[in-house]
């Protein structure tokens, strides 16, 4: 089948999958440059150059060095480097709020890929419903049937399941992907936090 016969046999449906996929793609890639360009610095390397800052009372430098390394957990370390002097519940409470505000900004616009992953194949198994049923009202309408015309009209309609899978798979796999790297940046921020509170608090305690 030709490019515009699929379209034909698809119908409405396939251009709703169609533009499903479009939206999906390009959240993937939206996505995957955003936590790429904000992992570009290891947590364990970052916290060593911010202990040694900490250590020479070079609190300016080290906030310096968070804003440069722009990653979540280096905007939790900022965070708690602010407050530096401040008692141990504030400090605490400003990195929490980052974590929160970092957390949000990491799971932006994944709900729509997963949403999409987990309706595309529904959506495709409609237009397959839509095209059944159309296939046989034809042959009603005509009165002339015979399995070769059955087969016919449910191989068109069927079009619309291959393609809400063509959408779905890519669609969560690409999810999963998010949800493993945003629990990943979640522990490297919690971490960060951890050793920031020991760090500023035996600072201060010195």
């Amino acid at each position: 089948m030709t490019l515009q016969q699929l379209i034909g046999a698809g119908g409405v449906t396939l251009i709703v999958l169609a533009l499903c996929s479009i939206i999906s793609l390009a959240v993937i890639l939206e996505r995957y440059l955003y936590y790429t360009r904000r992992s570009r610095v290891k947590r364990k390397n970052f916290m060593l150059t911010i202990k040694d800052e900490l250590k020479k009372g070079a609190v300016e430098d080290a906030l310096k060095k968070c804003k440069k390394a722009n990653t979540p957990f280096s905007d939790v370390a900022q965070a708690g480097i602010s407050f530096y002097g401040r008692n141990e519940k504030e400090i605490s409470n400003n990195m929490e709020r980052a974590v929160v505000i970092e957390t949000n900004l990491l799971e932006k616009h994944t709900t729509i890929v997963g949403t999409i992953g987990s309706t595309a194949v529904y959506i495709g198994l409609f237009g397959t419903v839509l095209g059944i049923i159309k296939a046989f009202n034809d042959i009603s309408a005509s009165g002339t049937g015979g399995i070769n015309v059955v087969t016919a009209g449910i191989s068109e309609s069927l079009v619309c399941t291959a393609a809400g899978l063509c959408v779905a798979v890519p669609a969560v796999m690409a999810y999963n992907y998010f949800i493993k790297k945003i629990d990943n940046f979640i522990t490297d921020m919690e971490l960060c936090a951890s050793e920031m509170m020991d760090l500023l608090t035996a600072k201060r305690k010195s």
